[in-house]
């Protein structure tokens, strides 16, 4: 029985034999593509070689970035929020305001110190603990330290809690820590725009080196171009096995960026825990994650491709017969 559903996009006009030919076609130009540059393993190699220090470059740098915002996230009084209670304000508010507090997705953690708790602590790190003794009255408020979910906290949005916790009914007053708070988020930002220019920089390195590198693939096989185009060779069909050339340029040079990357962290990972022992710290050293690793593949893949649909465009359609 013959299947009357519309066809759409690239199968826009075939049956299923002509739509099987066209993906068997695609299998089988990828499995040449790939056997071509086998052939040649010593070029390929040192191609690939110098598109993954392009890529592992960039990687490298994330990966910096985010083990550095893994340490300062350590710092829990990098953005930490505290709230000075009104004296005299009873367990039940206090209870209140801290349920209001938990209730907001904003913060990971809200703790509160009840002035008893504070003044036993003061007793116990100032040194003035016998002196504190002879008080009839405990001078010190209760607390309530917030800690936020997601750091960095950038400076407006955290006085802009601050300006919301002073509102609340009970607030004496509320510190943050600000000059901290924009060191550190000028040193993010600094950091992440170094990253991110660095990237552009070498994604377009890696365009152009694979973009020469088909070039001259092209230039190689002129005559079986004309050949092809002679035999009535459609140019979407000469373009196609340059273009998976390019793929796997820059599939393989995202690979080894990976393994490279990987390997740099292996070995720096023994000094940067003996570092962190000496500030009783337990902090080691992270790698990419999951879906860095694909979103590196996928960006390696698609400048590999974009270099070689770069170097066709220019200089595939001036090869015709003659």
């Amino acid at each position: 029985m013959k299947d009357d559903t519309p066809q759409r996009g690239v199968s826009a006009g075939l049956d299923r034999s002509d739509i099987a030919a066209y993906l068997a076609h695609h299998r089988q130009t990828m499995r040449e593509s790939l056997l071509r540059l086998a052939a040649t393993p010593i070029s390929s190699l040192m191609t690939v070689l110098m598109l993954s220090i392009a890529l592992t470059l960039p990687s490298g740098l994330y990966v910096f970035l985010e083990n550095v915002r893994k340490v300062t996230e350590n710092f829990e009084s990098a953005s930490r929020v505290t709230l000075y209670l009104q004296k005299g304000l009873d367990a039940e508010d206090s209870a209140s305001i801290v349920a209001r507090l938990h209730r907001d997705g904003r913060f990971a953690s809200v703790d509160l110190i009840s002035s008893e708790q504070a003044l036993e602590e003061f007793k116990t790190y100032s040194g003035w603990g016998d002196v504190l003794s002879y008080l009839e009255n405990n001078p010190l408020p209760a607390v309530i330290v917030v800690q936020p979910l997601m750091l960095p906290v950038a400076p407006d949005v955290l006085e802009g809690w601050a300006v919301e916790m002073r509102a609340i009914p009970g607030v004496e007053s509320v510190e943050v820590d600000m000059q901290w708070v924009r060191r550190l988020y000028a040193l993010y930002e600094l950091l992440g725009r170094g990253v991110l220019a660095l990237s552009a920089l070498l994604g377009l390195a890696v365009v152009l080196i694979v973009g020469n590198t088909i070039r001259l693939a092209i230039e190689n096989r002129r005559e079986e171009i004309v050949v092809v185009k002679l035999v009535g060779g459609t140019d979407p069909y000469v373009r196609r096995p340059f273009l998976y050339t390019g793929f796997w340029y820059g599939l393989g040079s995202a690979l080894l960026a990976w393994l490279l990357v990987s390997a740099l962290l292996w070995w720096l990972s023994a000094p940067v825990q003996d570092l962190a022992a000496l500030y009783t710290s337990r902090f080691s050293l992270e790698g990419l994650p999951l879906e860095a690793v694909f979103t590196l593949l996928l960006l390696g893949s698609g400048l590999g491709v974009a270099g070689a649909w770069l170097a066709v465009s220019r200089h595939l359609d001036g090869i015709e017969p003659t």
